[in-house]
């Protein structure tokens, strides 16, 4: 079984690393996002103005239209990225710590037994 202070670590790490993730993929994402129609332009843009214009409009428009821009958008691909690293660890970290219990279990059942004279035969004495 894992200690709870060690789940809690390696959840937030996955979490962590896919918010630095999200943080990276961010402009893919804007661009994505424009050309499905988000923001402004809605699909007529390419490149980097594709990006900005779809990370603006995740961010709730531009500072300019009182929305958090680029960096709001950015902010809720990296939330959204790391929300799901944390429950993908939290699955992870469960079926770890249910796998675990189940081998503890086994050994138990297995130490519990006693092996008689007898009881074990090999290949070449059947």
């Amino acid at each position: 079984m894992q200690h709870p202070i060690v789940k809690g670590a390696v959840v937030l790490g996955g979490g962590t690393v896919a918010c630095a993730g999200g943080v990276v993929a961010a402009p893919v994402v804007g661009a994505i996002a424009s050309a499905a129609g988000l923001g402004v332009a809605g699909g007529s843009l390419a490149g980097a103005a594709a990006s900005s214009a779809g990370l603006a409009a995740l961010g709730g428009g531009s500072l300019a239209a009182g929305g958090l821009g680029m960096a709001g958008g950015t902010a809720v691909v990296a939330a959204a990225a790391g929300a799901a690293g944390a429950g993908a660890t939290t699955i992870l970290s469960k079926k770890v710590d249910s796998e675990g219990e189940r081998t503890k279990q086994d050994f138990k059942r297995a130490s519990s037994e006693r092996v008689q004279e007898g009881d074990i035969r090999f290949e070449d004495e059947v």
